[in-house]
């Protein structure tokens, strides 16, 4: 059996959101979709999982509201269901990034195609940063970017205050798994002043799916936030499995080592009393 999985985000004002909840929740119900959706006044940002053509049509039901249309998913499968059940939540942000006045739907940086994305990083007067997780970048990312080292994404703006200068830095590239931390940083970078600011459209799953492995610049696997926990080129199965003390992701080389107890603890979190579970919205 195979499951469709549509990744997908938009960054629009919704103030009805709150009443969006339950008749979504239930339309997801009624096609026995699991996956998790976030709503908020900012916008939408969801991962769907099921079987035939479900997940179509709760992309076209949110498509009846002119707000929702155009979601441009990003589609990869699994062998098996990715997750538990079906999550419809009320947020403050679609994404945690602790900046209020940011608004990626009246100000972003400017998309960039995965076909056009190796051109531009190619550029010695780009700067190619990583807008993700420490973990995440820790089993992939792409040749030359620099990596924040941020356990959360709302650590970001620290990131940029402490070693990012609009003045030193004119060309800034950002990427994230499925393009919507990086749009946001996007837009608090031109807030802060920088001039061309770009952002990888679809993010990684995106340049994964449609660039050829010949021509990639991508290393290593891609973190993704279900059962899959990683996947490769042409969004195939990754090799990682997930550490379920602290939700890291444990490589078959560390899944050897004798911290690794299955459920227990991984080389990651051995010996600490109480490691933070990554999560989407971290």
């Amino acid at each position: 059996m195979t499951y469709r999985v549509a990744t997908f985000y938009k960054f629009v004002e919704l103030p009805d959101w709150s009443e969006l909840r339950s008749p979504l929740w239930d339309y997801c119900i009624s096609k026995d979709l699991c996956g998790t959706i976030l709503l908020a006044n900012e916008g939408i940002n969801g991962t769907l999982a099921g079987e035939g053509d479900s997940v179509e049509q709760v992309l076209q039901y949110l498509s009846q509201d002119p707000r929702l249309a155009n979601l441009s998913p990003r589609w990869s499968e699994s062998e098996t269901q990715p997750f538990g059940k079906m999550k419809v939540k009320l947020k403050s942000e679609i994404v945690t990034f602790g900046q209020p006045e940011i608004h990626p739907a009246q100000q972003a940086g400017t998309y960039v195609s995965p076909k056009d994305w190796n051109e531009l990083i190619a550029d010695p007067e780009v700067l190619v940063v990583d807008t993700r997780n420490d973990y995440e970048v820790r089993i992939g990312s792409f040749k030359a970017a620099i990596n924040p080292k941020t356990d959360r994404f709302r650590d970001f703006p620290d990131y940029v205050e402490q070693s990012l200068d609009p003045n030193q830095h004119r060309k800034v590239a950002m990427f994230c798994t499925g393009g919507i931390r990086c749009e946001k940083a996007s837009a608090y970078l031109k807030q802060q002043g920088f001039g061309e600011v770009y952002h990888l459209k679809g993010g990684i799953l995106s340049y994964l799916e449609s660039v050829p492995p010949e021509e990639s610049l991508w290393e290593g696997e891609c973190f993704v936030f279900d059962e899959r926990v990683a996947v490769k080129q042409g969004l195939a199965p990754g090799s990682y499995t997930m550490c379920q003390a602290c939700g890291q992701p444990v490589s078959e080389q560390e899944q050897q080592d004798e911290c690794y107890e299955p459920g227990i603890s991984c080389p990651h979190c051995h010996g600490n009393d109480a490691p933070a579970e990554p999560s989407a919205d971290a």
